[in-house]
């Protein structure tokens, strides 16, 4: 494929350039985030930077969780010390839901989505239609923060007024719309309706929801090729889908990992854990951020030609926690428990009724029945949880490969 293809020559690098470009720029991101931010100044405090070169020493670092940001940002408002970037030299502050406060910094491309849409096929001068939010949350401003980097006009539509977005694009003639998976279906049905002609519209940039096969499905029928890309707030793009349709294609500003939910310990290809990430943001210098998202790394590299690793994309949350007779029981506790007995692989917490009662089963996967090891797990179980719960040790591979730590089986209340 020829370089015009891809956005920059950091798409197609080999394994060993990207890595090689990784130690030097860790030591840089690690020292500079100690140094400019209070949250890492002590939660890195013990940490050499010049050490942290490569992903496996990154591991060694501690996990800052987005769960726990909402209370750090309480505390120490407005961003909870993890900005390096005085707040006067911002260009907007957004608040997400949760409450979280976002910045954004004044540089180009700050949320770093020029990357994402080059993927999708937005080229100079064609006019993007921006169907996301441009108040409190950062959506409209990454999306067209891309753009403008690309050399494209943004139309700020914004959400909702599906009659007055299909008479714009009729008017305007855009040729990729950006938004929810679903609305680009809303105002091409909408335009139908009308009897408008809105085929200027030949690209999709979607984000934001679960893009179903049946929709990717309907778009194709119309001719319109509609690619799906996975951010947040905080991290901006964190990775992208090509033409290629096999995966997301991490985004080169960032360092991903995939980790056992409630821990820090990457877990292997292919198995479902979280989405950990450190961005190269020097203005956000999040390091080793759980975003509480769950996926995957998937083998090999996209056949697109870009050699970057990929992710299955989203798969669902991390952040799973059931209350059990008046406590909450986490993920962290689970793998505290798997920390105490080593010689198991893959577990699962099963909170289920007996009646009107709570039980906590957990189930292990291990070579053999071993009674010893059933009686280990079950009091480190109740040392975690201060809980008394039943162990059922099954054999490697029973367990479903979904990142699910605790499976809350109770019904629902009505």
């Amino acid at each position: 494929m020829a370089l015009g293809e891809f956005y920059d020559a950091l798409e197609t690098r080999s394994a060993d350039e990207r890595e090689a470009a990784l130690a030097q720029a860790l030591p840089r991101q690690v020292a500079h985030a100690r140094a400019h931010t209070t949250h890492y100044a002590r939660a890195l405090a013990g940490i050499d930077p010049a050490a942290v070169v490569s992903r496996a020493a990154l591991t060694a670092l501690p996990v800052t969780r987005k769960s726990a940001l909402i209370g750090r940002q309480a505390e120490d408002p407005p961003f909870g010390g993890v900005v390096a970037t005085a707040f006067a030299q911002l260009a907007r502050v957004f608040i997400s839901p949760g409450p979280i406060a976002e910045p954004e910094a004044a540089t180009a491309d700050y949320w770093r989505y020029a990357r994402a849409l080059h993927a999708t096929g937005l080229r100079t001068g064609e006019l993007l239609h921006n169907c996301f939010a441009y108040h409190f949350t950062p959506a409209g401003s990454m999306l067209e923060g891309g753009a403008r980097a690309l050399g494209c006009p943004v139309f700020p539509a914004g959400t909702g007024n599906t009659e007055m977005q299909a008479r714009a694009a009729a008017q305007l003639r855009p040729r990729c719309y950006s938004g929810t998976p679903d609305f680009l279906k809303t105002i091409l049905e909408k335009g139908d309706e009308l009897g408008l002609d809105l085929s200027s519209l030949r690209l999709g940039h979607v984000t934001g929801g679960a893009y179903l096969p049946s929709l990717r499905g309907w778009y194709a029928d119309r001719g319109l090729t509609v690619l799906q890309s996975y951010g947040t707030a905080d991290l901006g793009l964190i990775a992208y889908e090509s033409e290629a349709r096999e995966g997301l294609i991490l985004d080169e500003g960032v360092v991903v990992e995939i980790v056992r939910p409630g821990t820090g310990d990457p877990v292997p290809d292919g198995e479902v854990g979280e989405v950990v990430v450190t961005t190269l943001n020097p203005h956000h210098p999040l390091i080793r951020f759980a975003t509480g998202d769950l996926s995957a790394i998937l083998p090999g590299v996209s056949p697109c030609g870009r050699t970057n690793r990929r992710i299955k994309g989203w798969m669902g949350r991390a952040d799973q926690a059931a209350k059990v007779r008046g406590m909450f029981v986490r993920p962290e506790q689970v793998a505290e428990v798997l920390r105490a007995v080593p010689g198991v692989g893959r577990a699962r917490l099963v909170v289920s009724l007996d009646g009107d009662r709570d039980v906590m089963t957990l189930r292990a996967e291990a070579p053999a029945a071993d009674e010893a090891l059933t009686e280990k797990l079950g009091l480190a179980l109740q040392s975690a949880t201060k809980l008394r719960g039943l162990v059922e040790l099954v054999p490697p591979g029973t367990l479903p490969n979904d990142g699910k730590v605790i499976d809350d089986t109770r019904p629902v209340p009505a």
